[in-house]
Order: C-alpha cells, then structure tokens, then sequence
C-alpha cells in the first residue's frame, strides 16, 4: 500500500518510517512543513537543503508544506489531498501516545479520506528510543527546553547512557513533552550517512539550540 509520512527529521518520524517500511508499505513523499517566518521546519528547525539532502538519502521525495501558523492544519491537508490523488491510502505519524497529538493528525486524514497510521502507538516512551538506538538509528540533540535539561546535552549522539541521564534530570526520556529534539542522520533506512555540522550555539525563548548545518551535497 503505498503512503505518505509526516517527517520531521526527528527520531520518532525516522523510526516511524522504518516500521512501515518493515510491513511492506511504499512511502511515495516525505511532508515536513516549514516555518516560512524563520526559512526553517517547524519544531526541529531544519534548513531546506538539509531536508533535501535527507531526501535524497532515504530515496523519498520531499514535500515540503511552507506555512504559516495560522493556515498549518489547511495546508497540511492540502498535501494529504495532493498524496491521496497519487494513490497513497494512508498517512504514517511518529506519535505515541500524547491524544491531543493523536486526535489532529486523525482529523486532518479524516477529512480528506486516507487513514493515520501510528506505528508507535502505545508503545512505552522508553522503548521507543531505545528500539531507535538499537535498530541503528544515529540521533543527535540539537534542541532542548532548558527548563528541563542543561545545554550541555547538545550536539550529544542520543545513546542509551545518555538517555539514562536524561531521565536522571526528571525529563522524559523521550523527549514528549518538548524537553528536546533531535537530527537524524543515518540508520538502517538511509542510503548513506548524511554529513553535517553544528553551528553556533544559541538561545530563544526558553530553548538552546544548535543549528543543523549541511557541509556536503553526496
């Protein structure tokens, strides 16, 4: 069955898409929508070549839903309705179990005919990252709400003694309740290790961030 997915370059979408993968669905477009005030993805803060060159490594085209707040759950639909005309019947999300989560990207299929698929739904937060680490998935923290965890976590490849000092912290240990984010660059679905940088560390808002920069285009 073929499908589209909604990708935000994190580590739940990257493992959501080798899940359905693994059961034999054809992934036809990557949708990440993007931020056109800052000229970066919503919520993972990504550079469009640097979606590209994800793109270009998982061998899915990308779609790329450039959108203000105010019009995001249109356009949103917009790009199911465009994936749905190309014969994709479903839409997979990397949601767990955060209903509120689970409630929006069910309406927005259910409004233009396709089905949600959550391949982590339910599963518990901890295995979840932990599954994502030992399938061979390469995570780094490139945002965190400093509220809940130290900056020094930045750039860190997220690995399973990492993730046991984050819930040291009290945060969870996957990051739900927006406590961090990560870049993907390599795993069992990807073609070849995307190659980046980080640039310079910065602060907004409650958030350290560290710029995903792309440095080669192979």
């Amino acid at each position: 069955m073929k499908i589209t997915v909604s990708y935000s370059g994190g580590k739940e979408s990257a493992l959501a898409v080798y899940r359905a993968i693994e059961q034999g669905f054809e992934p036809i477009a990557l949708i990440t929508t993007f931020n056109t005030s800052v000229d970066r993805s919503h919520f993972h803060g990504l550079s469009e070549d640097m979606l590209q060159s994800v793109s270009k490594s998982l061998k899915i085209p990308l779609w790329l839903i450039k959108t203000s707040g105010e019009e995001y759950a249109a356009n949103f639909e917009k790009a199911l309705l465009k994936a749905k005309m190309q014969g994709a019947k479903a839409c997979v999300f990397g949601d767990i179990d955060i209903k509120d989560h689970l409630e929006w990207c069910s309406e927005r299929c259910e409004n233009v005919g396709i089905k949600p698929i959550f391949p982590l739904l339910g599963k518990s937060r901890k295995d979840v990252v932990y599954e994502m680490i030992d399938t061979g998935f390469v995570a780094n923290i490139s945002i965190v709400n400093t509220n809940y965890l130290s900056d020094d976590f930045l750039g860190q490849q997220l690995t399973r003694e990492i993730a046991v000092r984050i819930a040291a912290q009290g945060a969870d240990v996957c990051g739900e309740n927006g406590e961090y984010h990560t870049f993907v660059s390599a795993g069992p679905i990807f073609k070849q290790p995307i190659e980046f940088s980080f640039g310079d560390k910065a602060f907004k808002d409650g958030y350290a961030m560290l710029p995903v920069l792309t440095i080669s285009s192979n």
